[in-house]
């Protein structure tokens, strides 16, 4: 009986041991995943336009204008690089607008080079351009794999144009 009770006794320190193992590692997983989501940077850029082309692909009188844009854009600043974006957009007769891009950006947000996907969505009313950017979740490559973020600008006619991006990595 002795040799039982050793062996049960070895057996549930080994048991408990193996469960506070397990459990501190998990809680070092979950604070590395807590520091990883509250190290979100800030990233400020300009930009300028390069190219502007737009073409009516829907046109019907007494509705508003629907329009498909095809943009080239220059980044500097903690951006740097080149986007090309396609836009639906949709003009109404007060000079008012709505809508939606997809820009691929090739280049860099702060040390890391590759390249991304930002989701506009946004509006055109008294001569501003109010926008917000989503970071694609999957587009990321290079460095920039795993990116995610949202950022926003209003801008009006004249360049330079400036914008904000939060952003870190899963």
């Amino acid at each position: 009986m002795g040799i039982i009770s050793i062996v049960m006794l070895i057996t549930t320190a080994f048991a408990v041991a193996l469960t506070q193992v397990k459990t501190k590692d998990a809680n070092q997983k979950t604070q590395v995943a807590q520091e990883t989501t509250s190290m979100r940077k800030h990233a400020k850029a300009t930009f300028g336009i390069k190219s502007w082309d737009e073409k009516p692909y829907n046109e019907m009188d007494g509705t508003p204008k629907l329009i498909r844009g095809s943009v080239i854009k220059s980044y500097q600043g903690d951006i740097t690089g080149e986007g090309k974006l396609e836009c639906l957009m949709m003009y109404r007769d007060d000079g008012t607008a709505s809508f939606v891009c997809l820009e691929r950006v090739v280049g860099s947000v702060g040390s890391r080079s590759g390249s991304f996907v930002l989701q506009h969505s946004g509006t055109f009313k008294e001569g501003i351009a109010t926008v917000t950017l989503v970071v694609v979740p999957g587009s990321g490559t290079g460095d920039l794999r795993r990116l995610r973020g949202d950022g926003k600008f209003a801008v009006g006619h004249q360049p330079p144009y400036s914008m904000t991006l939060e952003y870190d990595f899963e």
